[in-house]
């Protein structure tokens, strides 16, 4: 970065094999400015999901170096994760646990006073429009409304960097506009976003930085307006299937 503050994220050759040898990361290299929307594009089995897990250490990447603004995600483990929120794709909430007690729980685990806490999961029930079912268990929610859950459980520590791992799997087409609109506001109010998504249209709507992942490989990554100049495309959708659309015939 020109103004010499750290980035958001920098993520630098970094690897990871699986035990059936399964090579998810080969090499992948980085990095996103604070500030930032950045979306990461790839098929299934790209790496994507591997990507995330390590930066967030719940993967341990074979090699590589992951800072998060300047902090060493692995020596400086409980520095680094304070700033990140995560949004996983896959949903997991306790069942046990009513709306409100996920959100007061997450907020425990990161140290965040009680009372501060309350207001928090208040702004965050409002905005999600889960207010009317903050005493209900999570098991008795719909898939959409438990997406939503995990978009607030993942901002209730008030994060500098947040990941959202295909957010809007599964909700219908209106909850997903008003969830793009909420990205937004948090991205205009200078909190760096990183978003994966099968959504093309959600990228290209969102993101001002595209890097699209296959094969544990970045194959290209620029603006959303430069990829498509490389590419001579109109779309995302179309520079997505000039560079990783081989994928689908594996």
């Amino acid at each position: 970065m020109t103004d010499g503050k750290a980035p958001a994220l920098r993520v630098e050759k970094l690897r990871k094999t699986y035990s059936n040898n399964l090579v998810a990361l080969d090499g992948v290299s980085l990095e996103v400015e604070a500030g930032r929307f950045f979306g990461l594009l790839g098929p299934n089995g790209a790496g994507k999901t591997t990507l995330i897990n390590s930066i967030v250490s719940l993967a341990r990447p074979d090699s590589g170096v992951v800072e998060v603004f300047g902090r060493d995600a692995f020596k400086e483990f409980r520095e680094a994760r304070r700033m990140i929120g995560v949004s996983p794709q896959e949903v997991n909430l306790d069942k046990f646990l009513t709306v409100e007690e996920v959100l007061l729980y997450h907020a425990g685990y990161y140290g965040v006073e009680k009372k501060k806490a309350r207001e928090r999961a208040g702004e965050l029930l409002e905005r999600f429009a889960l207010t009317k079912k903050r005493k209900e268990r999570v098991s008795t929610l719909s898939g959409g409304m438990k997406r939503r859950v995990l978009f607030a459980r993942a901002l209730m520590h008030d994060p500098d960097i947040l990941f959202l791992d295909e957010p809007t799997a599964g909700v219908d087409i209106e909850l997903r506009y008003k969830l793009w609109e909420y990205i937004r506001e948090l991205n205009h109010g200078g909190l760096t976003i990183l978003l994966t998504t099968h959504y093309l249209e959600e990228a290209e709507e969102l993101c001002e930085e595209i890097a699209l992942i296959d094969g544990g490989r970045i194959a290209a990554q620029d603006t959303s307006a430069g990829l498509k100049r490389l590419y001579g495309a109109s779309s995302i959708e179309e520079v997505y299937l000039k560079v990783v659309g081989h994928a689908a015939d594996r």
